[in-house]
């Protein structure tokens, strides 16, 4: 019977110590209540206490980031656009105590980001072009929401880490016009960019050629004056030459007047007692 009495005490006693110690995960965060209402948080992984049931009992909370699926909503953009966003939330929760004081569970926290996001999307996109949604501005955007959300989630215990679009569709009534309009805007820019850049080849070309004529004016008068310099030089030495002997020079200038008038079918007649006769003779 003593033995009886012993395991049925060693039963209650472990029984007690399994409802006083707690066993945190390190990626959880543990609040603990006291009659139903928060009294503190136990962060740090390993062994911790608390007062057993129904003094106190416990409530553990995820720490990892977590993530929410936000379902596509349509959203009208600046340019009166419509635009079905497909987005998601990453988060996590910060304060347990105000997160359970506030939302209780995560399901409904989901409920709150959601309405939450969607409120802040929605004005901030209102402030934006379509194209800019689509193509150019999406990151900044995204920012900004992701700031404006936290301000709001920061009162349930969450902090929001990122909100991004996953994706952006057109409604299929007006896929067609919108892409039509999109082309005709790409081709526009297109051209654009094309005329801008014949213009600026022409302005190229035409300064090329303007260099192109001041070179070779350049180098013609070069060329003039070099040709110039050797003509005058020839006629210094020629009439060096010359001077020193007449009856040769007035030979050369003989030649170089026959020259000018006889070609191969020219016949000559010359008498006997001409200069140049002799000379061909000797």
């Amino acid at each position: 019977m003593i033995k009886n009495i012993t395991a049925g005490i060693f039963g209650i006693l472990i029984l007690i110590a399994f409802s006083i110690i707690i066993i945190v995960d390190e990626t959880e965060q543990v609040v603990i209540l006291q009659f139903g209402k928060p009294i503190r948080t136990i962060t740090d992984p390993g062994l911790n206490y608390k007062f057993p049931a129904p003094f106190q009992t416990s409530d553990t909370i995820e720490k990892r980031l977590l993530e929410s699926d936000v379902p596509p909503e349509e959203i009208l953009s600046r340019d009166k656009k419509s635009l079905i966003i497909d987005n998601y939330v990453r988060w996590k929760i910060t304060d347990p105590l105000l997160f359970l004081k506030t939302v209780k569970a995560i399901p409904t926290a989901k409920t709150r980001l959601d309405d939450i996001v969607y409120s802040e999307l929605r004005q901030e996109l209102g402030t934006h072009d379509m194209v800019e949604i689509i193509t150019e501005n999406r990151e900044l955007i995204m920012d900004k929401v992701t700031t404006a959300s936290n301000e709001e989630t920061s009162k349930f215990g969450i902090e929001i880490i990122d909100v991004r679009i996953r994706r952006v569709d057109l409604p299929r009534e007006n896929e067609a016009s919108i892409y039509a309009r999109m082309e005709a805007e790409r081709k526009r820019q297109a051209n654009k960019f094309r005329s801008e850049g014949e213009e600026e080849a022409q302005k190229i070309r035409a300064a090329t050629d303007r260099d192109k004529t001041v070179i070779l004016a350049e180098a013609y008068k070069t060329a003039q004056k070099i040709r110039g310099e050797g003509e005058a030089k020839a006629l210094d030495i020629y009439a060096t030459s010359f001077s020193k002997d007449p009856a040769f020079y007035e030979f050369q200038k003989t030649l170089e007047t026959y020259e000018q008038i006889i070609d191969k079918k020219t016949t000559l007649v010359l008498p006997a007692d001409s200069k140049l006769f002799k000379n061909l003779a000797q």
